[in-house]
């Protein structure tokens, strides 16, 4: 496949996620709670994989192809590629998503940004106050735990790669579950950068931690599921 058609497909990719995930969010939060909120970014995983993954793998996020390059399956170049398409797609979305805010009496909160500390706890009753330390904990260990499921159920030599769209969406709504109470779930930077452009604020100077959190944990994730995968052939020979 063409790396254009890969760019445009994670580009594509990465705008529904943004779209369906921050924009369910930010339009229908207070109805749907947090649960909805995680079936919502996991349904749109889901039905990208199914519907570019042919085409790109639907990384549709930085750390996912991380970890993918840190695992061997991809070249920096390719990586690097993504990594453009993904920020690219997920700030055209929440353009969008706050273009429909201007022009309606909406309330976007803090338009779905992640963050931590007292600046989330005050978005709602639900929010717990963590500090930096735990929200970077929070986001690397979880993201380490989505790059673990994400490679084993792509795993080409091993996997049945037919359910693969459905394990890595319900991982992501599990994912969202435990971490939106605490960091408003990011494992992802470019879903991180696009809504804190438009947020500003504490979501801005608190980026780095979502940007370095989220690819410490899918660059361990890589080499821990290639040491993995590695012992398991060894044993085999």
């Amino acid at each position: 496949m063409k790396t254009c058609n890969k760019f445009f497909a994670e580009l594509l990719g990465t705008f529904v996620l943004v779209l369906g995930g921050c924009g369910t969010a930010i339009f229908a939060g207070r109805a749907v709670g947090f649960l909805g909120v995680a079936i919502a970014f996991g349904l749109t995983v889901v039905a990208m994989a199914y519907g570019i993954g042919h085409i790109s793998g639907a990384h549709l996020n930085p750390a996912v192809s991380f970890g993918v390059w840190a695992n061997g399956r991809m070249t920096l170049k390719e990586m690097l590629v993504y990594w453009c398409a993904q920020i690219i797609g997920a700030i055209c979305a929440a353009a969008i998503i706050f273009a429909i805010v201007k022009c309606g009496n909406i309330e976007p909160g803090n338009f779905a940004a992640n963050d931590y500390g007292q600046d989330l706890a005050n978005c709602g009753p639900n929010y717990w106050n963590i500090n930096a330390l735990g929200a970077f904990i929070t986001e690397c260990v979880l993201t380490f735990v989505f790059l673990m499921v994400i490679l084993g159920v792509t795993d080409s030599s091993h996997a049945n790669g037919k359910f693969g769209g459905l394990a890595i969406g319900l991982t992501l709504v599990l994912i969202h579950l435990i971490s939106i109470p605490l960091t408003n779930t990011s494992v992802n930077p470019a879903r991180s950068i696009s809504q804190a452009i438009f947020a500003g604020g504490s979501a801005l100077s608190h980026l780095w931690l979502f940007i370095v959190a989220p690819l410490v944990g899918a660059g361990l994730a890589g080499l821990c599921y290639k040491w993995l995968a590695c012992c398991k052939e060894c044993k085999k020979d």
